[in-house]
């Protein structure tokens, strides 16, 4: 069919290639759109992406049979030039997702103990401790807390708004700070190295579909949106229930002991210990210390609370 040289053209071009660098070629191609697919998947961006990809091979396909029958060539060269302007406007769109993959790339292993916050234990354990001793506390009389860990990436951009402080972390200075009725107490603190550099910081949240327990409140929602977008860790303290949970990449690690919450602080803020993989960051998961996502139905009678509440 004249309409469809372009597509002999191509065949006939494949032919002079060997055939390994063809199978080649098209495996890494092949790995990098299921990287892609994989990354946005359960993510706003991935209808974004169909609807992008869906369009952009209608109007290839269109344009090309068109060109063939010479009807419109001003409307091919139009179109060549439009796919540049694309190629910026998809790196705007993607923005977010673009930014989530250059920080799993900064956090792999062979990247990230460059550049990593805490280098040492003697700085790792004390600020540990700290917030282990304050949770145990908050937990004990159902204070609702959030704490985020600064590590490679900055969170700058969360802070404006904030009451710096930049004082010791000390596990009485976060009791005090999420003492009820403390004007601070509502929002979060982050804590970069040793110091305690702000409070009142509001996280962004992460969309209710987004988190696996729709009953989660508004602290919870905050920590899944923050590791989302950041490396941070983000330890929550329920006013509901006293669950502590711990927020790595998006996902949700619940009714963690005191014990236990210390040895996974330990595991990811340590330079000797292999970083943890706590997600995907496509749906933020809930996870018990096994690693294994919880079945959320058990957690029925101890999270009662409705989701306008924070949890």
């Amino acid at each position: 069919m004249p309409g469809f040289d372009w597509l002999n053209q191509f065949l006939s071009r494949l032919q002079g290639y060997p055939v390994w660098q063809v199978l080649l070629e098209l495996l890494i191609i092949g790995a990098i759109v299921y990287m892609v697919v994989r990354f946005v998947q359960g993510t706003r961006a991935a209808g974004a992406l169909r609807t992008v990809l869906l369009v952009l091979v209608a109007c290839t396909v269109l344009v090309r049979l068109a060109s063939q029958r010479d009807m419109f060539p001003r409307l091919d060269q139009l179109y060549t030039r439009f796919l540049g302007f694309l190629a910026i406007a998809l790196v705007v769109i993607f923005q977010p997702e673009l930014r989530r993959a250059l920080i799993r790339m900064g956090e792999l292993p062979a990247v990230g103990p460059i550049f990593r916050g805490m280098t040492s234990t003697s700085e790792t354990t004390p600020v540990v401790d700290a917030v282990v001793g304050a949770c145990k506390f908050l937990s004990k009389n159902k204070f609702g807390a959030i704490i985020a860990v600064e590590r490679q990436v900055g969170l700058r951009e969360v802070l404006e708004g904030s009451k710096p402080l930049n004082a010791d972390v000390s596990p009485e200075l976060l009791q005090s700070i999420f003492w009820p009725n403390n004007p601070l107490h509502d929002m979060a603190v982050v804590i970069r190295g040793r110091k305690i550099i702000a409070a009142s910081v509001q996280f962004p949240l992460a969309d209710p579909d987004e988190v696996a327990d729709s009953r989660l409140g508004t602290r919870h929602r905050a920590a899944v949106g923050l590791t989302r977008a950041t490396d941070a860790l983000v330890v929550v303290v329920s006013e509901e229930t006293g669950a502590i949970s711990l927020a790595e990449r998006g996902a949700l690690m619940r009714w963690l002991t005191p014990e236990s919450l210390r040895d996974e602080l330990l595991k990811r803020l340590r330079p000797d210990i292999a970083h943890v993989s706590a997600g995907s960051g496509d749906e933020a998961d809930i996870r018990d210390l096994s690693g294994e996502p919880v079945d959320t139905s058990i957690l029925e009678d101890k999270d009662r609370s409705s989701t306008e509440k924070s949890a």
